[in-house]
């Protein structure tokens, strides 16, 4: 407890550090008021199917990702998600265009270009998903629950649907613009802070909901609610181990001539993460599961309704095997296209490194690329373990919004950006020669959370 007063003085004595925390809190206050404004011509006071419809299943995780946006029928409902999506697509597409790869070739102007294209497909995203979270909202409420300016809720007007649509699109751009705003001004990567507020925000009800269904008639009493709180603290344990653990790969520089004096060689190590991607191949296939969500939206047969909701039912079978073998692919894709092996090699030669038993160049390459492929397979099946264990959970009692922190993206997300924003903030105090938030003087984050 000395430690952590002992680092809030020092936190306050760095006056950049002190600002950048300060502004990181404001904007977070902002986004967290504008999740409970609701979307004009919708009576707050009626949402109460809304809400039950967003307490669980897949439903459930899209509404904690928006920190309740979804279920108040907010302006910010559709939160950052849309930006996440099309983000993805176009990593994918610089994975195949040759006009994309030439960007990210091409530096600081490249990325403001790709952060240019993004934002366009995030409207495009978005203008496609409200009508399906407009047609969801008219469905669940009730026909008092829109205004008489804007008719009855079984038919709304043309004007309700067009000017929710269009407020959908600002809330997410202006999400997306808070987020940016704290990348570059506050501490941590902005999109993930914007991310983890929203699922925090739902721990402490989801805390005490568990805590009241267990001590009833039939909750298992005190002794069960504790044995949840143990096995959760071991899974956040575990998947901190998960997001921090490394391989060691030991390299050594050549011998140098420094004037007259002869230095040997420096061993060294270089640290391949078991598990490189992060958090990322769970965003990638928690995108493409929410695509059930918009297909119900705009389903017009009851066959393809069906198809939709076996795959949003979040503790069944289908959803939770295909969701953890997407991961397991996505594991393998995103590493591929972060960590190159043959540059690795390229860069240890240039610099006069070697991997003692190794020859430099295309051995050196393909020793790293064969030793990604053995630590990415046990990195990628925890991380598929830990996505579905939220299901395992519910079914095993524990209810929907407590059973999301058991596992998932919620738990992967949260330790990451925890890790990678304690970094940061570690980062400044160590180049002001105050101590550390550790004794160690070292906090290893995922070093990457949203490359956006």
């Amino acid at each position: 407890m000395k430690k952590l007063f002992e680092t809030l003085r020092n936190i306050n004595k760095i006056e950049e550090l002190r600002n950048r925390i300060l502004y990181t809190l404001g904007i977070i206050l902002i986004y967290r008021l504008g999740s409970f404004i609701t979307l004009p011509g919708v009576d707050p006071n009626m949402l109460a199917n809304l809400q039950e419809q967003g307490s669980g299943g897949l439903m459930g995780l899209l509404n904690m990702f928006s920190g309740g946006a979804f279920s108040n029928a907010s302006i910010f409902a559709l939160g950052i998600m849309p930006y996440i999506s099309a983000s993805i697509v176009i990593q994918l597409l610089g994975m195949a265009i040759p006009y994309f790869q030439r960007l990210q070739r091409e530096g600081e102007s490249g990325r403001r270009k790709i952060n240019q294209i993004t934002r366009y497909l995030t409207v495009v995203i978005v203008a496609l998903q409200a009508p399906g979270y407009i047609a969801n909202l008219v469905a669940q409420l009730p026909a008092e629950a829109i205004t008489p300016f804007n008719a009855a809720v079984t038919t709304p007007s043309f004007f309700f649907w067009f000017s929710s649509t269009v407020i959908l699109i600002a809330g997410t751009l202006f999400v997306m613009w808070l987020g940016e705003k704290i990348t570059d001004k506050g501490i941590g990567n902005g999109i993930s802070l914007i991310i983890m507020i929203g699922i925090i925000a739902r721990l402490p009800s989801s805390l005490v909901q568990e805590f009241v269904s267990k001590m009833g008639a039939l909750g298992g009493g005190l002794v069960y609610f504790l044995v949840e709180l143990v096995i959760l603290i071991l899974v956040v344990l575990f998947t901190i181990l998960l997001v921090q653990g490394t391989r060691r790969v030991p390299i050594q520089y050549a011998k140098r001539i420094v004037g007259n004096k002869q230095y040997g060689g420096v061993r060294q190590y270089l640290p391949l993460k078991v598990n490189s991607a992060g958090v990322m191949p769970i965003i990638f296939a928690q995108a493409i599961m929410f695509l059930p969500i918009t297909l119900i939206g705009f389903a017009q047969s009851d066959s393809l309704s069906g198809f939709a909701a076996a795959f949003a039912d979040y503790t069944g079978f289908w959803y939770n095997f295909t969701f953890f073998i997407m991961i397991i692919l996505f594991t393998y894709f995103y590493t591929a296209i972060t960590i190159n092996p043959n540059q690795m090699a390229d860069d240890l030669k240039k610099n006069g490194g070697f991997i003692p038993g190794v020859k430099p160049g295309k051995k050196t390459a393909e020793y790293l690329d064969n030793i990604l492929s053995r630590i990415t397979l046990p990195g990628s099946v925890f991380l598929g373990i830990i996505a579905i264990m939220p299901a395992f959970a519910q079914i095993a009692g524990v209810n929907s919004g407590f059973a999301q922190f058991y596992g998932g993206t919620s738990l992967l997300i949260l330790v990451g950006v925890v890790l990678d924003t304690l970094q940061q903030i570690e980062s400044y105090l160590l180049m002001r020669h105050y101590d550390g938030l550790t004794k160690s003087g070292r906090i290893k984050g995922r070093s990457s959370t949203f490359s956006m």
